[in-house]
């Protein structure tokens, strides 16, 4: 399942690569003439598209939102939403405009916030980002390495984690085979995103994932919704 990616920031669609936010600029889409989310989120629902995930930039990097976007967003297609949620009030928040929330390691502040809302919150509704940066887990918060964080994650063991590098995202250059093999083994399911190609989702579908983070290749139309 490829799972298109929307980055919004002041109440827009825009694009950019390698976590460069300050950088991004409107998104240009196959899937419509504008970068307005709610046309964008329409026409790939018509396309095929059950799931989205979408990175509120605004609320992740200076505490405002674009809440009533991805409320809207969310009517059309189910959304996953990161909006930089790292206590459990903010991610109940979150929940009331987005079907999933994200907790991602980026903004995580500490690990008893971690514990505070899985024990608190509906886990179903919970997906978990380990954010990796040049092979370690980036975070602006949290000083924890790859295997420890991988011992916590099979403790709370969520339905689904994301592993997303983000130098990758925008790039088109292929995923880190190496570094996905290292969570093969954790019981929750398997999110990929940044730099996917469609050689790689053939890959990785023969390991046994099939859930994929695509954004530019989707929107530049390299990559069909449907592989």
């Amino acid at each position: 399942m490829i799972i298109p990616v929307l980055d919004l920031k002041n109440r827009e669609a825009v694009s950019g690569k390698s976590g460069k936010r300050e950088t991004y600029k409107p998104l240009e889409t196959v899937f419509h003439k504008s970068s307005s989310p709610q046309e964008i989120a329409k026409s790939l629902s018509d396309a095929g598209a059950v799931r989205m995930y979408i990175a509120d930039l605004d609320a992740i990097e200076n505490g405002k939102s674009n809440f009533d976007v991805v409320n809207e967003v969310n009517k059309h297609v189910s959304v996953m939403l990161d909006s930089g949620a790292s206590n459990a009030f903010e991610v109940e928040k979150a929940l009331e405009v987005a079907d999933k929330v994200i907790i991602a390691t980026e903004t995580l502040k500490d690990m008893d916030d971690l514990n505070s809302i899985f024990h608190n919150l509906d886990r179903n509704r919970l997906i978990i980002s380990i954010d990796i940066k040049e092979g370690k887990i980036f975070s602006k918060n949290l000083n924890i390495d790859l295997e420890d964080f991988t011992e916590k994650i099979k403790e709370l063991n969520p339905p689904e984690v994301i592993l997303l590098d983000i130098s990758k995202v925008g790039t088109e250059t292929g995923v880190n085979e190496e570094l996905i093999k290292k969570f093969l083994k954790i019981p929750s399911s398997l999110i990929i995103g940044g730099g996917i190609t469609s050689s790689d989702i053939k890959k990785l579908e023969g390991i046994g994932i099939n859930k994929f983070l695509v954004g530019s290749a989707l929107h530049n139309g390299k990559l069909p919704l449907k592989v």
